[in-house]
């Protein structure tokens, strides 16, 4: 699993892959409807999606001439359990928080 979190995160490290994620979050897409949304040349974009393949978080197939791009929401999740098991924690810092501001509010008021 940390081999598989850390390919998933480096992918992640970029915004034009987070970019291209976000756009196929909401249907498939070639690669040449990717490659004409990002001001960067479809060389470059090709590169990202391969990135993206090697991660695990899209696959790509071929239909006649185009290649068709997917997202892999499993692979997704894994990022979002990982997350997740830091939530109890963030939750108790927030708590801690917002009890330590309203104790400032009640001694400024006092």
């Amino acid at each position: 699993m940390p081999d598989q979190i850390d390919g998933v995160f480096s992918a992640l490290a970029d915004p034009t892959r987070r970019a291209i994620l976000a756009r196929l979050a909401t249907g498939d897409a070639t690669s040449g409807e990717l490659a004409g949304a990002f001001p960067i040349s479809a060389q470059a974009v090709s590169k990202h999606l391969n990135v993206l393949e090697a991660a695990g978080l899209i696959v790509r197939t071929r239909e006649a001439q185009r290649r068709w791009c997917r997202i892999v929401p499993a692979q997704v999740r894994t990022v979002a359990d990982w997350a997740s098991q830091y939530e109890r924690l963030w939750t108790e810092r927030y708590d801690a928080l917002d009890t330590y501001l309203g104790q400032l509010v009640s001694e400024e008021e006092s």
